[in-house]
């Protein structure tokens, strides 16, 4: 199951609703389930957090949990950390990287925000995932 089009520009649109609200100047990026890029937008957040809003929507689709838990596992693991965090080109395992998922509970993508603090990003994630119920 992959999300469409369609649909990862509904969760795109409403993540730019909840930021422009926030007025935070972030990065947000719609991935399917594979990892790659279906939708995004860059609303005048600095270069660098491009790369971070990908990153936390991979790293949630990757393992199938928001990037903030699996930065939680990584913590409480009694694994090398390190290693987890470096491979497919590095995982950013704070909030605001989101799974996404259908109808029927099934995870089909997942939606990364970087460019405002942790809760800002996670609450407008948050905010793109409910557009899909």
């Amino acid at each position: 199951m992959n999300i469409t089009y369609n649909e990862a520009i509904k969760v795109l649109n409403a993540a730019i609703v909840k930021a422009k609200s926030l007025a935070v100047p972030v990065s947000i990026a719609v991935v399917d389930a594979g990892g790659h890029l279906v939708a995004f937008a860059r609303l005048e957040s600095v270069y660098g957090v491009i790369d971070f809003a990908l990153k936390k929507a991979r790293t949630a689709i990757m393992f199938g949990v928001d990037s903030d838990v699996m930065g939680t596992i990584i913590a409480g693991a009694d694994v090398h950390g390190y290693g987890m965090i470096n491979s497919n080109d590095g995982l950013l395992t704070i909030g605001g990287g989101i799974v996404l998922k259908n109808e029927d509970g099934n995870i089909i993508g997942a939606i990364g925000s970087s460019g405002g603090t942790v809760e800002q990003d996670k609450e407008i994630a948050t905010e793109g995932a409910a557009a899909l119920r």
